[in-house]
């Protein structure tokens, strides 16, 4: 059974940081692109940053684009997705998901975990 698990959504002061984790069980990293999604309240649902499953290599959305860093670890069957210069902004659910191939839409992913919360306020 496919499963993917998120943690390490926090409360954080604007400027911080966080690590936000992805244990895929089921099947391996290298057979889906993982992608990071947010959902803010009243919001839609939107793509943050992907990872191909052939050769890890990262997709960053205008979001995440030089704040945010995807990474993952065969061995542990993990993404991350390092998050730094929080802002308000960024406070959401944030999931991840597994699909075929690297894409920001929700559509092109099967499989979602259940959210981890992230805040950001002082």
């Amino acid at each position: 059974q496919l499963r993917l698990v998120e943690s390490g959504g926090d409360l954080v002061q604007p400027g911080g940081s966080l690590k936000l984790s992805c244990v895929a069980s089921g099947f391996n990293l290298d057979e889906k692109a993982i992608g990071w999604f947010r959902q803010a309240p009243g919001k839609e649902r939107e793509g943050v940053s992907c990872i191909a499953s052939a050769d890890g290599s990262p997709y960053y959305t205008n979001i995440a684009k030089g704040r945010f860093d995807i990474s993952r670890d065969l061995g542990k069957n993990t993404v991350y997705l390092q998050m730094n210069s929080l802002k308000p902004e960024d406070a959401a659910i944030y999931y991840c998901a597994a699909g075929r191939e690297i894409s920001t839409n929700t559509h092109a992913f099967d499989y979602w975990g259940q959210g981890t919360q992230v805040t950001v306020s002082s």
